[in-house]
């Protein structure tokens, strides 16, 4: 069944914040998208194996690390360790059936062992099952006075830092005195930690183990770290974190330190940094909080690489410094937004938690509002708004391009992955915006008083015109019909140069008032300075304007012979009722029709997915043109056709044939015409 319910068109503009979805302004706070006005209940899973991780309310896991620390002497006698040996808690977990996996680390005599961890199994009735050791090695008869100064392993450590590309003069800290027991045997080890910057310029923080009897190097690790983070959309990924003592951190230190916070559904503040005692995160399920926060780092490490790799900027304001991002905001929360006073994302969950918005188009849309705030400030209302919104999505789909990800391979969708619309479509097309049933394929005059991310379509459209081109064409799979205002052809330079002139006027022509006619002023200058006024390039970007119905394309185009019929008699069509057909009489046309007939037609309508609508030739013969489906939900049909009619003569009467094959809803159609 069809809900009854209608997208509604939010108003007001943010002042701070730039938000995925159109978003009303109610005493500050963001709302969620339209047409959600009632989340769906969670969908229950089944039944998880009694193996599986048990969810721990954090007083219960804390109850669990208090037992354990008031029971690690007991443990550690259990387990035979030497006088000298202490345990000391680290982390704790449990499966459903009860089992709990305690991770130590050790001491021997005072001194950290690194190498020494381990993790004890216990059944429910606190029996021992199984430990797991980083060394198996007997930890004992270790001589504790160390034959080498302290000074003699920081000069050590500072070598080999230097020939890995640290300028560092000095460690970050008095060695410290270890026991190395990761390579077998225990040996009494400096452990000196350099910072500064790797040879390809990504931050350091060297961790060198120096033999304290004859001083030689025994082991490096780097704790600017990539690791693995198991995505809901992107599958297993890399990324960039950072281990502080024992723990990991989403903390990207080879990008500007970004850091992934836990809002933990709250809506103020940072929330808590994510830490983990491994450096692996999430599964990707939504049910597991790292899974969010692991999207969300990968997709704000492939913008920040995307900026600086394609356009050579460091860092969302240029300076090297990176932004954060919060996740798990709100509760059911169906958005995610960019706020300037925070300079960071913010990101919900979904309705019912259970589709968080952290898709790498996401991460890229809202961290290039941050570019946009710092440089064209774009003012986020009219038309300089729906190009600020435009300019999110070009540069989000930019980054999903970039990324180059098997599990999110690059699209002109935007949203595609986080199913905010609940039957698995996106929440906008760049090649045809009006799929949405909410944004524009053009400009009009009265483009400025709708929502921004409604006005921002005819900017979208612009791109994937500039990019691709117009007509049919798959994409990674994607299937594309790219129309034009005009009824002309645009033939796409590829997006790499289209992104380049985009973010060459965003950065050098655009004000915060920029508005679609300065916009093509702007692309056009850019094409002119990169590649030419004659140049094909220069000469697509008018085009690509033109096809949106801003501005001339150059020499007035190729329209063949452009010769237009046009019918702008209202016609009502009746709900669930036969069909109406509205004649258009064709006459001066010499010879058979094309085969590249433009059929355009703009019906008003509830829901056009009752919808079918079909060209009458001459001859009568039938040329369909849509067909009716329950999961088309958007309103209104406003759409180019083309038609093969070259077995048709041209000239006679031509009929376009609409019939509402569903009860409930109701339209108009409009106007609709013929291009020869």
């Amino acid at each position: 069944m069809r809900p009854t319910h209608r997208r509604a068109t939010a108003t007001g503009a943010l002042v701070a914040a730039a938000a995925l979805l159109a978003v009303g302004v109610q005493a500050g706070t963001a709302s969620a998208s339209p047409g959600n006005t009632a989340a769906p209940a969670a969908a229950t899973g089944k039944s998880a194996p009694a193996a599986a991780p048990a969810a721990l309310s954090p007083s219960q896991r804390a109850e669990l690390l208090r037992e354990a620390n008031s029971t690690k002497a007991d443990t550690a006698r259990s387990l035979g360790l030497g006088a000298q040996e202490k345990l000391l808690v680290h982390d704790v977990t449990q499966d459903r059936d009860g089992t709990t996996h305690t991770r130590y680390e050790r001491t021997y005599a005072g001194l950290p062992v690194l190498g020494g961890d381990l993790v004890v199994d216990s059944s429910k009735s606190g029996a021992t099952e199984g430990v797991t050791k980083a060394s198996r090695a007997e930890l004992k008869n270790v001589n504790t006075s160390a034959a080498v100064a302290p000074a003699a392993a920081e000069k050590s450590a500072l070598k080999v830092a230097a020939g890995r590309g640290s300028a560092r003069t000095a460690a970050d800290g008095a060695p410290r005195k270890v026991v190395w027991l990761a390579q077998g045997t225990p040996v009494l080890a400096y452990e000196t930690v350099v910072g500064g910057f790797q040879d390809d310029g990504t931050p350091s923080e060297l961790h060198v183990i120096t033999d304290a009897t004859t001083g030689k190097k025994l082991f490096e690790r780097q704790a600017i770290e990539t690791g693995v983070g198991n995505t809901e959309y992107s599958g297993k990924v890399t990324l960039g974190t950072t281990k502080s003592g024992s723990n990991y951190t989403l903390n990207d230190g080879g990008r500007g330190g970004h850091l992934t916070y836990n809002l933990n559904h709250g809506t103020s503040g940072k929330g808590t940094l994510y830490t983990n005692t491994t450096d692996t995160w999430g599964n990707g399920l939504a049910s597991n909080s790292e899974t969010a926060a692991a999207d969300a780092h990968y997709g704000a490490a492939e913008t920040w690489d995307f900026y600086k790799n394609v356009f050579g900027r460091t860092g969302i304001a240029g300076n090297g410094v990176a932004a954060y991002s919060r996740v798990h905001y709100g509760n059911s929360y169906v958005n995610a937004f960019w706020d300037d006073s925070c300079f960071c994302m913010t990101y919900g969950d979904g309705a019912g938690n259970a589709d968080p918005l952290t898709a790498i188009d996401v991460a890229g849309h809202e961290m290039s509002h941050g570019v946009t705030a710092a440089t064209a400030g774009l003012n986020y209302s009219g038309e300089s708004g729906g190009l600020n919104e435009a300019t999110s999505d070009i540069f989000g789909t930019s980054v999903e391009f970039y990324a180059n990800n098997a599990a999110d391979p690059g699209d002109y969708l935007i949203g595609e992955k986080i199913d905010i619309n609940g039957d698995g479509t996106p929440l906008r097309y760049m090649d045809k915006p009006s799929k949405d049933g909410a944004s524009k394929d053009a400009w009009s005059s009265s483009l400025g008083g709708l929502d921004v991310h409604y006005s921002s379509g005819p900017a979208n459209h612009f791109f994937y015109l500039l990019s691709e081109g117009s007509g049919k064409k798959t994409i990674n799979g994607v299937s594309y019909d790219s129309p034009t205002s005009d009824g002309l052809p645009v033939t796409g330079i590829g997006r790499d140069k289209a992104q380049l002139i985009w973010y060459k006027a965003l950065t050098e022509k655009f004000t915060s008032t920029t508005n679609y006619a300065a916009a093509r002023t702007g692309t056009l200058a850019v094409a002119s300075e990169l590649y030419g006024a004659s140049s094909a390039e220069y000469k697509s970007v008018a085009d690509a304007w033109a096809a949106i119905n801003v501005g001339a394309r150059p020499g007035g185009g190729d329209p063949g012979t452009g010769t237009v019929f046009r019918s702008t008699a209202k016609l009502a069509i009746p709900d669930g009722g036969s069909a109406v057909t509205s004649p258009i009489a064709v006459t001066g046309v010499t010879g058979k029709a094309p085969a590249t007939l433009k059929v355009d037609v703009d019906i008003s309508h509830t829901w056009r997915g009752d919808l079918v609508i079909d060209l009458v030739g001459p001859s009568g013969k039938t040329y369909r043109l849509k067909n009716s489906s329950p999961s088309d939900s958007a309103d209104n049909v406003v759409a180019s056709y083309t038609v093969n009619a070259s077995t048709e003569t041209a000239n006679g009467t031509w009929k376009l044939k609409v019939q509402d094959v569903a009860r409930q809803d109701t339209g108009t159609l409009n106007s609709w015409k013929l291009t020869f």
